[in-house]
């Protein structure tokens, strides 16, 4: 697939970098020059371009009216509604996803026919419905900074975690876990659920246990 991201920070880096491993064309665009250049260094096989994804000229010339998909996935919802609206209408991009930070906002781009998604797996999962190797990534800041909702990917060599029962882990006492991604499966995690190499984690935790949280998955 051919695949536009517009955005190249941490998300859409490590979007860029999870689907070219893969085999996809991928093309970044980021009004950012310093981050462009740290971008063409580091993906030298992804095509980067520096400018405003919601400006059409930068969009095509980011190849976008050949695209598979385009996926939106900077820090601003708005600036992410329109580069999908942009890349939908004047290039008809069979598919458009976008992230949202406010969840209040998700209904808004579903009804202008923009898939919604507040979480960097699921975002994968829409782009080419497989899961994704990574880090600790936090997805959604809550309570004014107190919680956040996080994801950890669980390494596919070495994982000290897997083929163990949630229940005989030691987490954090101010920390959930909400799902397990695995393949295109959902899980709802019991006590009796077994970790596999390759699962995806979303946890809510307070913040200052993000790093205690890590230690214990990774």
């Amino acid at each position: 697939m051919y695949i536009v991201i517009n955005g190249g920070g941490k998300v859409g880096s490590f979007l860029a970098k999870t689907l070219s491993k893969r085999g996809h064309d991928v093309a970044v665009i980021e009004r950012r020059e310093e981050l462009c250049k740290k971008l063409a260094s580091e993906i030298p096989e992804c095509l980067i371009i520096s400018g405003d994804g919601c400006d059409i000229q930068f969009q095509k010339d980011a190849g976008t009216d050949h695209a598979d998909v385009f996926a939106s996935v900077t820090g601003d919802d708005d600036d992410n509604l329109v580069a999908c609206r942009l890349a939908k209408v004047a290039f008809k991009v069979p598919r458009t996803v976008a992230r949202v930070n406010n969840p209040k906002n998700e209904r808004i781009f579903h009804e202008l026919g923009v898939d919604a998604v507040s979480t960097t797996t699921v975002i994968v999962h829409m782009i080419e419905e497989e899961a994704t190797i990574g880090d600790v990534i936090t997805l959604l800041p809550l309570k004014k900074g107190r919680l956040a909702l996080v994801e950890v990917e669980l390494p596919t060599d070495h994982c000290k975690v897997c083929n163990k029962q949630l229940a005989t882990l030691s987490l954090p006492e101010e920390c959930v876990l909400v799902s397990i991604i695995r393949g295109d499966d959902v899980l709802i995690p019991k006590g009796t659920t077994t970790l596999q190499p390759g699962d995806t984690i979303v946890a809510l935790t307070a913040v200052e246990k993000e790093e205690e949280l890590k230690k214990v998955l990774i």
